[in-house]
């Protein structure tokens, strides 16, 4: 297939699902007194071919999420960042650090003092969410809840780095409680530590296809969503370059 054809087939696929994700973000909004507006979408692309960030842009959305740098770098390198907000979701190894600089317009995944510390030392802006690991869980990355508030306070401290507010994952369940405990918990750190420096910002990302709606009502700013749009992933890769 074409990628002119396969462009076609996630733009028809969207005009099914974009109104029906944008009509769940307003209805879990609206049940708590939030305008639908404060929530941003961001669309994730990973695994995808090119074709479907370029349908998503136009289909109108902007806000689009990678999780590998290689594959960022490719889909940046087609399309550009004009009228895009490119933001980088997943894991990021220090080594790879520096090719997110000007790459990647927020970095949601700041895990660590180190990482910061590595994009710190480019000397160029860099807008960062940190992550924080309100689960608990032993396979999810991120300053624990205990340590988060002193952890971020000191990122912020770094010159180059804007912290826009923070960022978690959720266990893969289905239980309501767990879930909403989980988003609370990370709202509850903001808080904590917004009461202590007025250098960071208000920005809580959390929630996916699957937990939306427990993100929104517990203050999520943005939802990082792909199924729901874009349907199961088929596994395209970016090869590692070669060194």
């Amino acid at each position: 297939m074409s990628t002119s054809d396969l462009t076609d087939v996630y733009a028809a696929r969207l005009r099914e699902t974009l109104p029906q994700v944008r009509a769940s973000i307003a209805e879990a909004a609206q049940r708590v007194g939030r305008a639908p507006d404060d929530v941003r979408l961001i669309a994730v692309t990973k695994s995808h071919p090119v074709a479907c960030p370029r349908a998503a842009i136009e289909a109108g959305l902007t806000d689009l999420g990678e999780n590998r740098v290689e594959e960022l770098e490719e889909k940046v390198a087609a399309l550009g960042h004009d009228g895009v907000r490119w933001h980088m979701i997943g894991h990021v190894q220090s080594r790879k650090a520096p090719r997110l600089v000007g790459l990647a317009d927020l970095i949601h995944s700041v895990d660590s003092l180190k990482l910061a510390q590595r994009l710190d030392r480019d000397g160029a802006r860099s807008n960062i969410l940190v992550q924080v690991n309100t689960s608990g869980e032993d396979a999810k990355s991120g300053f624990s809840r205990q340590e988060a508030v002193e952890a971020v306070l000191q990122i912020a401290e770094l010159p180059h780095l804007r912290v826009q507010g923070l960022m978690t994952m959720a266990p893969f369940v289905d239980d309501e409680a767990v879930l909403r405990t989980t988003f609370a918990r990370l709202r509850e750190v903001l808080d904590d530590v917004r009461r202590a420096s007025p250098h960071v910002g208000a920005e809580l990302s959390m929630g996916m296809t699957n937990d939306l709606r427990y993100a929104i009502e517990e203050g999520s700013t943005m939802v990082r969503i792909g199924t729901a749009l874009f349907g199961e992933r088929p596994g395209y890769n970016v090869p590692e370059p070669h060194s």
